[in-house]
């Protein structure tokens, strides 16, 4: 059992989770926990053994002198936890008080079903209504548009409840995949949350993509999220590929062959539903703009120049999990087996303590290229280059399909 010291009970809490590597194209699901974090001034409470974890090889430490005396960081997963409102809080939740509970990290080298299970013994802990995992992968999307980000999940009751995809992606998956299923085996509510990178513009960061992501998640948990300098951060960050695209003619022409592809895509979607949601977005943050969590930019980024803002067709309903009915848990008679989760060479295993409607085993649907949604891209997803920060990633495995 994992003991808690210094943690205060939390409201309504919702994990959110982000991986470098495979699965963060851009470092667009990365930056967005790590905003969150800077925003709401989160306080790390744990951090995973990153000998269990990770090969130091692929992913190397570092190295940094403070005051004259060399010091080691290890790359592994920290866990931490911000208020949001209430007692306590640092900012106004414009929506009801809930608690936030941000896991941030990289993609583990090995042992991923010990690593999930661990992620899983935290939630249990910490009562964890909702896992919400962010991720970022390459696809044919133009960068003049709003970045597409699609919502799955493999519960179905889910999926009607908050206007979600379920998930029917079969191929090659990362670990945000597989922290998905293992906490749909352990009866745990979980989203997933996919932003489209232009895969001609891969490089990081991606402040356009991370906004994008936010929104969404924004309307998800039904949080207002500051926005801080993220909106005029993507706006740059535009206009700088804007210029780059007008110096080469060919890559000028190609942006526009995505951009006729995506507005015809997205032409059925204008519906009147779309439109409302983004018109209630707009005044959830022009009512709370005075309040002590808007931050600057509060205010602008929906709709604005750049189309940073979700677009229609890629909003959330902003409602609740309901109707999971309670069903026998992992390791309890008439329940799901455990071994899904099982270390095989410990025989550990930690089923969480609120079990939930059984689930199928499913992955996130690949979308069409022609969507303007997430789909199938050239090239790897996430970073390509070198390490970064004792975050690099194994390049050796194969090209990713756009899987949760």
């Amino acid at each position: 059992m994992i003991e808690l010291e210094g943690v205060p009970e939390l409201i309504d809490p919702v994990m959110i989770c982000a991986f470098e590597g495979w699965n963060d194209a851009g470092d667009a699901a990365s930056s967005a926990v790590a905003h969150l974090d800077r925003e709401w001034k989160g306080e790390v409470f744990a951090a995973l053994d990153a000998e269990d974890y990770y090969d130091f090889q692929v992913n190397r430490p570092t190295v940094w002198l403070d005051g004259g005396v060399r010091k080691i960081t290890w790359p592994t997963t920290r866990l931490s936890v911000v208020r949001t409102g209430g007692p306590g809080g640092t900012g106004e939740a414009g929506g009801r008080p809930r608690d936030l509970v941000l896991v941030r990290g990289i993609e583990p080298s090995m042992r991923w079903r010990s690593f999930c299970n661990e992620i899983l013994g935290f939630a249990h802990e910490l009562g964890v209504e909702m896992v919400v995992i962010l991720g970022s992968l390459l696809g044919d999307t133009p960068h003049t548009r709003p970045v597409p980000v699609s919502g799955v999940t493999s519960d179905p009751d889910l999926a009607r409840t908050m206007d979600l995809e379920e998930s029917r992606y079969e191929g090659p998956t990362g670990i945000v995949g597989i922290l998905q299923e293992a906490c749909t085996h352990a009866g745990v509510p979980t989203v997933s949350l996919w932003a489209a990178v232009p895969h001609y513009v891969s490089q990081p960061p991606n402040p356009k993509a991370t906004l994008a992501l936010l929104n969404r998640l924004e309307d998800l948990i039904d949080l207002r999220i500051p926005q801080g300098e993220l909106p005029e951060d993507a706006r740059a960050w535009q206009l700088g590929v804007d210029q780059l695209a007008a110096e080469d003619s060919e890559v000028a022409e190609y942006v526009q062959s995505l951009e006729q592809a995506r507005d015809t895509a997205d032409l059925p979607e204008a519906s009147g539903e779309a439109i409302a949601r983004e018109f209630e977005r707009y005044l959830r943050r022009r009512d709370g703009q005075s309040g002590p969590g808007a931050g600057p930019g509060a205010a602008g980024g929906v709709g604005g120049p750049g189309g940073v803002a979700g677009g229609p067709g890629t909003g959330a309903g902003s409602g609740q999990p309901g109707g999971l009915a309670a069903e026998p848990g992992l390791g309890e008679p008439g329940g799901r087996d455990a071994s899904y989760l099982r270390d095989t060479t410990s025989g550990r295993t930690r089923p969480p303590r609120r079990p939930a409607k059984e689930q199928p085993e499913q992955q996130p649907e690949q979308q069409s290229e022609q969507s303007g949604r997430p789909g199938d891209a050239d090239g790897p997803e996430g970073r390509t280059g070198g390490e970064r920060g004792g975050g690099g990633e194994d390049e050796s495995g194969p090209p990713p399909k756009g899987d949760s």
